[in-house]
C-alpha cells in the first residue's frame, strides 16, 4: 500500500526547503554505494511499498525487494537492497525507515496478539485510534499482523456508544433513529451491562460491543445472544488475558493497542561498498 502525497509531505518536511547539509558537506555526490535494509529483531514486515516508493521518488531506481509485507523476518535478515547516489540514498533513509518501523512494528504486535489467542474462533480487531493522517496505513499494517479491522471510518457503520445513548435519550432511541435514518448501514451498539445487552436484543443490531465486562461476563453474554448477534469485547483486555477473553465465544476482541501504542520495529540501514 502506498500513499504518495504522504511521502512527498515526509520528505518535505525533512528538508524544509533546505538541503541536507550534513551529505552535501560529506559527500562529494558523485559516490554510488549499496544500502541494505536489515532486521534488528524478530518481528513481522509491513509498508515495503512505502519504503521503496520513497527511495523512488528521490530518484533511486535500483531497489531489491527481498521481503514482502506479512512475512516474519528475524535479527539480521534483509529485507530490502538499494544500490545508487550516496546522497539521494541518506536523504531518504530516514523517511523511509520511519514508514517501515512503524508499520512493521503495528504489524509485529498485532501477531503477538493473534499468536496470544490461538486456538479460538475469535479475531483481533483494531479501532479508529490511529495516527491521524495514517490510518489506511496502520490498518493495512493491522491486516499484514493477521488482524481485521473495524471501521475506516464514520462513515462506514453506525457503532452507537454511551453518548449516543445519553443524547438520544436511551439505548432503543438511538437504535431507532439511526435505523430510521440510515436503514441499510450496518449497526453496531456498546453496552456496560448485561441488562443492556438483553435490552438491546429485541432490536436486532448488527454487533454488540461488551465494554469493560468480565471473562465471566462475556460468556454469559454470548450464552445469552446464542447466536443472534455478533459480539465484540472491549477494555480491560491484555495480552495475558485475552486467550481467556478469547475462549469465551466473542467473535473479536477490540483492541486500540494496535494503532496507537505499537513500538517502532528495529531496522537499521546498513551501507556497504559495492
Amino acid at each position: 500500500m502506498i500513499d504518495r502525497d504522504l511521502i512527498k509531505r515526509a520528505l518535505a518536511e525533512d528538508l524544509q526547503g533546505g538541503e541536507d547539509i550534513t551529505s552535501v558537506a560529506t559527500v562529494s555526490g558523485s559516490e554510488k554505494v549499496v544500502a541494505d535494509f536489515v532486521a534488528r529483531k524478530t518481528g513481522v514486515i509491513a509498508g515495503i511499498d512505502m519504503a521503496r516508493t520513497v527511495l523512488e521518488e528521490v530518484g533511486l531506481t535500483d531497489i531489491a525487494v527481498l521481503v514482502q509485507d506479512g512475512a516474519a523476518v528475524k535479527a539480521g535478515d534483509i529485507v530490502m537492497t538499494v544500490r545508487g547516489d550516496t546522497r539521494a540514498i541518506l536523504l531518504a533513509e530516514r523517511t523511509a525507515l520511519n514508514f517501515l518501523g512503524h508499520l512493521s512494528g503495528i504489524a509485529t504486535l498485532t501477531r503477538t496478539w493473534v499468536d496470544a489467542i490461538a486456538g479460538t474462533s475469535c479475531k483481533i480487531r483494531d479501532t479508529r485510534k490511529t495516527t491521524p493522517g495514517m490510518r489506511l496505513l496502520e490498518k493495512y499494517a493491522v491486516r499484514m499482523g493477521g488482524g481485521t479491522n473495524h471501521r475506516m471510518s464514520l462513515s462506514d457503520a453506525a457503532l452507537i456508544k454511551d453518548n449516543h445513548i445519553a443524547a438520544a435519550g436511551g439505548v432503543a432511541q438511538a437504535f431507532s433513529k439511526v435505523r430510521a435514518k440510515y436503514p441499510h448501514s450496518e449497526i453496531e451498539i456498546e453496552v456496560d451491562t448485561l441488562e443492556q445487552l438483553r435490552e438491546v436484543l429485541p432490536l436486532k443490531p448488527d454487533l454488540v460491543l461488551l465494554d469493560n465486562m468480565t471473562p465471566a461476563q462475556c460468556a454469559e453474554a454470548v450464552a445469552i445472544v446464542n447466536g443472534a448477534t455478533q459480539l465484540e469485547a472491549s477494555g480491560g483486555i491484555s495480552l495475558e488475558n485475552a486467550k481467556a477473553y478469547a475462549a469465551t465465544g466473542v467473535n473479536y476482541l477490540a483492541i486500540g493497542a494496535l494503532t496507537h501504542s505499537a513500538p517502532v520495529f528495529d531496522i537499521g540501514l546498513d551501507l556497504r561498498a559495492e
